[in-house]
């Protein structure tokens, strides 16, 4: 029998996600192999990726040399940064590293959108395709939501239905073990004033809406619907107490909580709902629903699933990210969304007790 040679993997930023991932690279050695890490903070630099998350030594030194990185003999780039919106730029950075990546002979799978490039029309796609083209390599956007909870489980369930009037789709999610503080401030704007959260979440405002933007869009392509346009809505809480959170203190009078909602319309009615809630603390915060996920299928019949919990979401996100990856690698050169690919396992993860 054949032996398989491990998949050459770079860890590109090392976040709170993007630790998970490099933790779990390094902890399947059979499968991966690190070709190297790409970190932003000038103190990581030089530092062994073992040692950086709590591993023996791996024998490979973190750098920000992107140059380096693009020269490395590697199968696939695991792209983890902080989206283009945290330093209130657009997309197009995120673009302009993800094309240079793929040309450079290396699949992608990146966290930062790109769920369904089609989204952003048909100039964003003939760049991803050329560059896909010339490394002859694959682009895959994943996550937990978007990335699977708001688009793959959807549909799915739709598979059951013989008439479908409306999708919706909840997340709610507590940030209060989230360590990030470039995340849970700076980005999602917790912590701040409100006179502050308004003017600073004007960025963000932009990410999410093209982000949960692919979701629908993507849905509704797949169940040959044609949306006119995606709304959006947000508001937020401001806490009445303070409180300590990993990232922070809350203090009272700032922002604890915010709720977004995304609506995909048909001829001016919904087609397809996606609410997302954020609570810095969801045991200090009772406005809107608790943790979890809910997808409701209304039609024929009506359907309704919720995920009660998931206990780390940062790390569902880099393991779906890396279960893709033997999938994405084998796949035909170009865009590959959740459409075109089996849907990833945890195989190769099992521990029986």
């Amino acid at each position: 029998m054949p032996v398989t040679k491990p998949i050459r993997v770079v860890q590109w930023a090392t976040g709170a996600v993007g630790r998970c991932a490099l933790r779990t690279v390094l902890k399947r050695p059979g499968n991966f192999e690190l070709a190297g890490v790409l970190v932003y903070d000038p103190d990581k630099i030089g530092k062994d990726a073992g040692e950086l998350v709590g591993l023996p030594p791996s024998g490979v030194s973190c750098t920000d040399d992107v140059d380096r990185v693009l020269a490395l003999d590697a199968d696939c780039v695991l792209h983890m940064p902080l989206p283009a919106a945290y330093f209130g730029t657009d997309q197009s950075s995120d673009l302009e590293t993800i094309c240079a990546l793929l040309a450079s002979g290396k699949n992608v799978i990146t966290t930062t959108g790109f769920v369904y490039p089609k989204s952003y029309g048909r100039a964003v796609v003939e760049r991803i395709e050329t560059a896909c083209a010339a490394g002859r390599t694959s682009l895959h956007g994943t996550g937990v939501n978007p990335g699977f909870m708001s688009d793959f489980l959807p549909l799915a369930l739709t598979g059951l239905s013989g008439r479908i009037d409306h999708l919706y789709v909840r997340e709610s999610s507590d940030f209060r073990g989230h360590p990030s503080r470039q995340v849970v401030v700076d980005l999602v704007g917790f912590t701040r004033s409100a006179k502050d959260y308004t003017a600073a979440v004007r960025p963000y405002r932009a990410f999410q809406r093209a982000l949960f933007a692919e979701s629908a869009q993507l849905v509704a392509d797949a169940l040959d619907v044609r949306l006119d346009e995606v709304d959006e809505s947000d508001e937020f809480e401001l806490a009445t107490a303070e409180f300590p959170i990993a990232a922070g203190t809350i203090r009272e009078g700032t922002v604890c909580a915010s709720r977004w909602v995304f609506t995909g319309l048909v001829r001016g009615r919904p087609f397809m709902t996606i609410e997302a809630v954020y609570k810095a603390d969801a045991t200090r915060v009772a406005r809107w629903p608790d943790p979890g996920f809910v997808i409701h299928v209304e039609g024929v019949p009506d359907m309704t699933v919720s995920v009660d919990e998931v206990s780390h979401g940062l790390a569902a996100a880099a393991a779906h990210a890396i279960n893709a990856i033997p999938a994405v690698c084998a796949a035909p050169p170009g865009i590959r969304t959740l459409l075109d690919l089996p849907l990833p396992t945890g195989r190769g993860t099992v521990r029986l007790l």
